[in-house]
């Protein structure tokens, strides 16, 4: 059985909070990770994220994200996938996502993203 958590909705995601959300390099990582993931069509869970950050630190960026509306979390017994919102994020910042997620694959190394071991993403 799933459960939900509180998101916003659509007409409720503001650039500003997006932006300041992303402006923070860990939580860029992870919705690039994420982002890379989706593409991939694979669920990634909270633990797949180690690499980044302990895992108290890891549930506070999380939950930046998830109120920004970066990302859709869906909790399923003990275990929370997350999936990038980009139909939300399209239609409400045309272009944004693809844009800053260019730029952060340019700019990768010098953000110093974790090198992590994703299932079925590569």
């Amino acid at each position: 059985m799933s459960r939900s958590l509180p998101h916003p909705t659509r007409d409720q995601i503001e650039l500003p909070m997006v932006l300041d959300c992303l402006g923070d390099p860990t939580r860029l990582g992870i919705v690039c990770t994420i982002a890379k993931a989706d593409q991939a069509a694979t669920q990634l869970r909270c633990g797949d994220f180690n690499a980044f950050s302990g895992k108290s630190n890891l549930a506070y960026h999380f939950a930046k994200l998830r109120e920004a509306g970066l990302i859709q979390t869906r909790v399923v017994g003990t275990t929370r996938y997350m999936r990038l919102r980009r139909n939300d994020l399209d239609a409400r910042f045309p272009g944004l996502i693809d844009t800053i997620l260019k730029s952060a694959a340019l700019d990768a190394d010098r953000l110093q993203f974790p090198e992590c071991e994703l299932p079925g993403v590569e």
